[in-house]
């Protein structure tokens, strides 16, 4: 059932597409999804959608870091599979100086978690103490995991992801003759290593003192590059709320200038309405003496003929 179900899940394009969308609108994106299969008969993988459970923030943040930042997240995966090979040949008896692999596990994941805290800051998410510290311990996770069987799919997360437990860290050990061939679907890779058989007797107790050291510097490890993403995050967060005091203060002042203007504006409005009265009754008064001034023609001219008519009548008497 769960070979069956891998294949459905793995031959849907539109999963990845799911899970990149923003977290609140994974449940109606995962319905239709499920609908459109549903209708176009595919009933197996139309169940396997509709089950899958919407990821907490934390999960859903990991994922997006798989789609948006795949070169980083490569880089962590790359850094844990090598953290890997040298923990499985610290077992197998080699001398072998972890320093550097765990330097650059660090970085990556701090690298990581920077990029995930400005994710759930531009998502509108909090990126608060305990969503970042599931993020790194996902992070964490994924990177021991690697190709062991039943590893958790990177970007398709629904869950948040444990770090790795003694059952890890017991695949990486060396077989003896006689042993138990690892599960199938293991990580080849990894479980290549051999014992020197050519290590002295005192071998064994070395080898449990160099793993419990090694282990003891991971842990110190990991631990530093929680805190450094809890720090990052705790910037970011303290960035975002200057920028959000810094935008509140601009509006009050935009807000303020606005005020200014219209009330501006509204003395304008007044003076020019005076003026449009002023120059309205400039006109009506312009009329008035224009007619006064017509009427006074007229009467001159009727002056001027009266005035003729009686020289006429004079001179005819």
């Amino acid at each position: 059932m769960e070979g069956r179900r891998a294949f459905h899940m793995a031959r849907e394009p539109g999963i990845d597409a799911l899970f990149q969308l923003p977290l609140p609108e994974f449940t109606a994106a995962r319905n239709a999804l499920a609908s459109k299969l549903q209708k176009a008969g595919d009933k197996a993988a139309a169940a396997e959608v509709k089950a899958l459970p919407k990821p907490p923030v934390s999960a859903w943040a990991v994922n997006q870091l798989y789609w948006r930042s795949r070169a980083a997240f490569d880089r962590l995966l790359t850094a844990g599979a090598r953290l890997r090979q040298a923990q499985a040949s610290q077992l197998a008896g080699h001398s072998t100086n972890v320093r550097e692999v765990l330097t650059a596990h660090r970085e990556a994941l701090t690298e990581l978690s920077r990029q995930a805290a400005a994710i759930l800051s531009e998502s509108s998410h909090q990126a608060s103490p305990d969503i970042m510290r599931r993020v790194t311990m996902t992070l964490e996770g994924l990177a021991a995991q690697g190709l062991l069987a039943g590893a958790p799919a990177p970007g398709r997360l629904t869950a948040d992801v444990d770090p790795p437990g003694f059952e890890t860290i017991t695949a990486l050990a060396p077989r003896q003759p006689g042993d138990k061939p690892p599960p199938a679907g293991g990580d080849a890779r990894v479980l290549a290593f051999r014992a020197d058989r050519r290590a002295p007797a005192n071998g064994k107790a070395r080898t449990k003192a160099a793993t419990a050291a090694e282990a003891k510097a991971a842990e110190a490890e990991r631990r530093k590059a929680a805190q450094a993403a809890l720090k990052s995050a705790e910037r970011a967060l303290t960035e975002a709320r200057r920028d959000a005091a810094t935008a509140e203060a601009s509006m009050k002042k935009a807000a303020l200038k606005l005020k200014e203007i219209e009330k501006e504006k509204k003395n304008v409005e007044a003076r020019l309405e005076k003026i449009a009265a002023a120059a309205e009754a400039a006109r009506q008064a312009a009329r008035k003496t224009a007619s006064e001034a017509a009427d006074s023609a007229q009467v001159v001219e009727d002056a001027d003929r009266a005035v003729e008519t009686a020289r006429e009548h004079l001179e005819e008497a």
